[in-house]
């Protein structure tokens, strides 16, 4: 399963570096947003992936912290999934109105002939 997950962040992370590059807004938008998605994965596995542990130590006595999951990484993804959002309804709106002011969709806001 970690192979899996590597991957899966890698391809996140390249696809999005590769779309960040390109010369249209729309295409660089959603290149953040993957590497967002790939940042929010690497920190929600950092968090050790765990299956059926309470995320909350009792205050009973001392106990191993192994026996628990992490909740701060899922806090962490949680309020980046949030900001993500916002800052890209954000994007698509200065992306739209970037292009009613110059007609184009290119980041350097003019169009090249190849």
């Amino acid at each position: 399963m970690e192979v899996v997950f590597a991957l899966a962040i890698g391809v996140l992370t390249g696809s999005g570096i590769w779309l960040v590059l390109r010369p249209r807004t729309f295409q660089v938008i959603m290149g953040l947003a993957l590497l967002s998605y790939a940042i929010n994965l690497f920190i929600f596995c950092m968090g050790r992936l765990t299956v059926g542990r309470p995320p909350i130590i009792r205050a009973d006595g001392a106990t191993d912290p192994l026996l628990y999951a992490d909740p701060v990484p899922q806090a962490l993804v949680l309020t980046a999934i949030v900001i993500s959002f916002a800052t890209t309804a954000l994007f698509l709106v200065v992306m739209l109105a970037s292009r009613g002011l110059t007609g184009t969709d290119h980041v350097d806001g003019k169009e090249r002939d190849l």
